[in-house]
């Protein structure tokens, strides 16, 4: 039995602690970890981590590898696709398909495909089931999770169930679209329909098959010659739902029912409902201070900065803010946070709020923008034990850097120093450098650029241990 976990999406929703460079499957909202560590936690409760494989894309690959690391997950032992392009979920699932085959995995293998940024409870929830799901895949179905409904819900899609094909496994009737609101009612009302998950199980078998038989151009590419030529063909596939391609139009759809505690988490007001909520219906974190608030959800993701949020005479609002965006929204209305992404994306003036996280990570650690204006910007730089940034240079900027915690293994030029805390060096234009943590603990480094423009394309590599141009 394999797991593959979908963490390519960008998670635009949740705006804006969610971002292009840390999207929602990466980030901590609900259990001290992040979706995509919960993810993997919950296949680990009856899978081991080699049997398991991680598709996500190239930017997020060191993400994912930290992140396996802190739950304790030698990362080594999973397996990882990079994702050449987004092109939704079909595409995607056949491509790590095609991954485990290559690794060996039979066409007889039972194969669970799951997205990374879902909440679910209790963490054995989907190992309750996975002997029953087991079984109705080896028996030639394509198994999707249908949640029983507890409410009536209009951003979730739903399933009709068909007859009863052993257990709390039924065929699908129908895939119904996300309904209005009057709809959603009467499909809850009715017992009959269940929302549709997004999670499914299969043999590599049966997924191919019905692959080739309603997706031809997806299986010709991904399936019809090397692996390599699957990788340099993918971004001509199109941008299609596993929905769409496949669980539609095919006669092998089933449906075990699912009584777990389950949301996508696509939105705000889902967060709010799935917090613990004070005296006043209100959720709130840290540096929050309410004043005759109620029902509201006011959460404050400042990493480095003093903020306070005040809210006074407030009722069913959201306010979401960071260090260099706050949102916001009246409750009822976080659907709408993903139009508000794309219209920052189209304002030029704008489109790097909806981009770029002031946190931002990289293989060898990450860094988080303190403060900016004409010709110079500040930044916190944190290297983990054993890191080192590429050897580079810039040709419109100088900078200086002073080390806070730890001690720097500073490059400039042909000369090596060690700089120690409450130290400083200054890296003229033009200069190679490279800055190294060649000890055991964090080096925390600030780092003032100075310069006529300081863009993060900035940037000659001449050498760097993670494989980047």
């Amino acid at each position: 039995m394999k797991a593959i976990i979908l963490a390519g999406g960008s998670g635009t929703r949740l705006f804006p602690l969610s971002r292009n460079n840390y999207p929602k499957q990466f980030i901590e909202l609900i259990s001290g970890k992040s979706f995509f560590q919960d993810t993997v936690e919950r296949f680990l409760t009856f899978l081991s981590p080699q049997d398991l494989l991680v598709s996500t894309r190239k930017d997020y690959a060191f993400l994912v590898k930290d992140q396996l690391e802190q739950i304790g997950v030698d990362n080594s032992r999973v397996s990882l696709v990079l994702e050449p392009s987004s092109r939704n979920t079909a595409p995607a699932i056949a491509l790590a398909v095609r991954a485990l085959l290559e690794e060996g995995t039979s066409a007889d293998e039972v194969v669970f495909v799951a997205p990374s940024d879902h909440f679910i409870r209790p963490k054995e929830a989907i190992k309750n089931l996975s002997v029953e799901v087991e079984e109705a895949a080896k028996a030639g179905y394509i198994v999707t999770f249908g949640i029983k409904p507890t409410k009536p819900e209009t951003g979730y899609g739903y399933i009709l169930l068909g007859e009863k094909v052993k257990g709390n496994v039924y065929r699908v009737e129908r895939f119904v679209e996300k309904p209005n609101f009057e709809k959603a009612l009467e499909y809850v009302s009715s017992g009959n329909y269940y929302w549709n998950s997004g999670m499914f199980a299969f043999t590599v078998e049966t997924f191919t098959s019905e692959l080739k038989r309603f997706a031809p151009e997806i299986y010709e590419v991904i399936f019809g010659g090397t692996f390599q030529e699957a990788f340099e063909r993918f971004d001509t596939l199109p941008d299609i739902s596993i929905d769409y391609a496949v669980m539609e139009k095919t006669d092998r759809a089933a449906v075990i029912l699912c009584d777990f505690v389950w949301s996508d988490v696509g939105c705000w007001d889902s967060i709010y409902d799935l917090l613990p909520k004070d005296s006043n219906g209100n959720v709130k974190d840290d540096k929050t201070f309410l004043l005759e608030t109620k029902n509201s959800l006011v959460l404050n993701r400042d990493f480095e900065g003093d903020r306070l949020i005040v809210t006074v005479g407030l009722e069913d609002v959201m306010v979401v803010g960071t260090k260099d965006v706050t949102l916001v929204a009246k409750r009822g209305e976080s659907q709408k946070v993903k139009e508000i992404v794309k219209a920052l994306k189209a304002d030029p003036e704008f489109a790097r709020y909806a981009m770029t996280h002031p946190l931002v990570y990289r293989p060898w650690g990450h860094f988080i923008e303190l403060g900016r204006g004409e010709r110079y910007k500040i930044k916190r730089i944190t290297v983990k034990p054993g890191g080192k940034l590429s050897y580079q240079m810039h040709y419109h900027r100088s900078e200086h850097w002073i080390v806070v915690k730890g001690t720097a293994k500073v490059t400039i030029g042909d000369q090596e120093m060690f700089v120690h805390e409450n130290e400083s060096v200054f890296i003229p234009k033009t200069t190679p450098h490279r800055l190294e943590n060649p000890g055991k603990v964090p080096l925390e480094v600030i780092e003032v650029q100075v310069g006529e423009y300081l863009g993060e394309d900035d940037i000659v590599r001449f050498q760097d241990d993670y494989g980047r141009a």
